[in-house]
């Protein structure tokens, strides 16, 4: 199943949601053949809905093995857990929740395509509950001392109810995760995909060429009373702006600028440029192909009937004309394929901005190299001669590998230029010369890092990059 198929299912599934119908939503997800992490967590939270635990608990084990550090998916498990009576494995859970939180208040969910707060106090709430239950009073209450130490004020009343009780050597309410809410796959990603055809394919009611197969659409022609029986040059032909050509090729589009076609669409050329590229409308849409996939259509009343229509051509196409010389297509493979253009010797910072603009994301994020694995000589950075790298391109085409930065993989770290002290507790103290694992990028000016046994964000401007896997 490819990246667009499960982005799809995946919109589907939450849609139904959205709509109450939770049976079909389940039976979209189990459908998709390789989930990930957030997937799996959704089937989980489906499956608690239904109150089928085991298959909660599967579903979950699914995801945290995708993901080890996804802090929700410890809580929902946990949940399970304790809707199952498996206490030691509930409180083992919701331990592994706190320590994925790595000191913070809260993880915000958000960015990654889940409306919920994940809050500290809460996890250390369920975890003084679990205690409770196995008799573990004093452990309760020192779990519920470090919740008082690290609440919010939105979560005040909640944690002094349950120390109250734990006083009392009561029990106390369950915080559970609202299982409806589901992660959500990203908004781009899904806007890019193509538009769902509700209608149907359109079939054609009147024609101005005997026997078409017109693939394309225009309005119906008006009806007059005793016209003329040879009809003149067709008047939406006329309305239409540049000429009509029959496509004779298939198009594959390299680049965003170009149209996808097939034999039989008629085109409408608006200009033919001194590269032999065309600048066509089709259905509305416009975008450039190669002139000599086209033969021009003549739709005056003694044409004959344009050769092509009904069997599309089976000879090979020729050959593609070469775009302008001083523009390279750069095939990128990511999670999926895609491809860029830009004029050859372009520095790295107009490569790698174009990169990011394409993917929605960050290009500080992105880790670009000529190779499928990145080594020291095919990694491409601001230091990188780019010279070097446009001369490997042959013939206008070069291949790049794109990656968003894996923590631990390359172990990216930094070295502390100044000191920098903050009482903000999400904020991470160190001191000049200081080194600082990074552990993920939030945006250009802030990262999210380690430095002894500490995390938190700080600011980018304070430290230094050291080299790729340098002590």
């Amino acid at each position: 199943m490819t990246f667009l198929d499960t982005l799809r299912q995946w919109d589907d599934a939450v849609t139904c949601v959205d709509k109450k119908n939770l049976p079909e939503a389940l039976r979209i997800f189990l459908a998709i053949e390789e989930p990930n992490s957030k997937i799996y967590f959704n089937i989980g939270c489906l499956h608690l809905l239904n109150k089928d635990f085991d298959a909660a608990e599967k579903a979950f084990d699914g995801s945290i093995r995708k993901d080890e550090h996804l802090a929700v998916a410890f809580f929902q498990r946990g949940i399970t857990f304790y809707k199952k009576e498996r206490l030691e494995e509930c409180l083992g859970d919701f331990t592994n929740a706190y320590k994925a939180l790595r000191g913070n208040q809260l993880i915000d969910y958000k960015a990654l395509g889940l409306r919920y707060k994940l809050f500290a106090c809460e996890v250390l709430h369920n975890m003084a509950l679990v205690e409770a239950h196995l008799g573990n009073w004093k452990n309760a209450q020192e779990n519920l001392q470090k919740a008082l130490d690290c609440k919010t004020e939105s979560k005040l009343n909640l944690i002094d109810k349950a120390f109250r009780s734990i006083l009392k050597q009561k029990l106390f309410k369950l915080v559970e995760f609202p299982s409806s809410e589901l992660f959500r796959p990203n908004k781009h990603y899904v806007a890019e995909l193509e538009k769902k055809d509700y209608l149907g394919k359109a079939k054609v009611v009147a024609s101005v060429v005997p026997q078409d197969q017109f693939s394309g659409f225009a309005p119906l022609q008006p009806q007059v009373q005793d016209g003329p029986t040879s009809p003149e040059e067709p008047g939406v032909f006329k309305a239409l702006e540049g000429k009509a050509h029959i496509v004779l090729f298939e198009l594959f589009p390299e680049t965003s600028d170009e149209l996808a076609v097939v034999p039989g669409n008629i085109v409408f050329v608006l200009q033919k440029g001194a590269d032999n590229w065309a600048t066509v409308i089709f259905n509305g849409r416009k975008g450039l192909v190669p002139y000599n996939y086209l033969q021009p259509l003549d739709f005056s009343p003694t044409s004959k009937r344009p050769e092509g229509i009904d069997t599309p051509p089976t000879r090979e196409p020729p050959m593609r004309p070469k775009r302008k010389d001083n523009t390279c297509v750069i095939k990128i493979h990511f999670t999926f394929t895609f491809a860029i253009s830009l004029p050859l010797g372009s520095s790295y910072e107009v490569l790698i901005d174009k990169i990011g603009k394409k993917l929605k994301l960050e290009a500080t994020s992105l880790i670009l190299s000529l190779t499928r694995e990145e080594t020291g000589e095919s990694v491409i950075n601001a230091k990188t001669d780019m010279k070097s790298v446009w001369n490997r391109a042959k013939d206008g085409r070069l291949t790049m590998w794109c990656k968003v930065y894996e923590v631990n993989k390359l172990y990216i770290s930094f070295i502390a230029l100044h000191t920098y002290e903050s009482s903000n507790p999400e904020d991470l103290s160190f001191q000049e010369g200081d080194k600082i694992l990074l552990l993920s990028r939030i945006n250009q000016d802030w990262l999210e890092g380690q430095c002894g046994e500490k995390t938190g964000i700080f600011p980018a401007s304070f430290v230094e990059e050291l080299p790729v896997n340098g002590q």
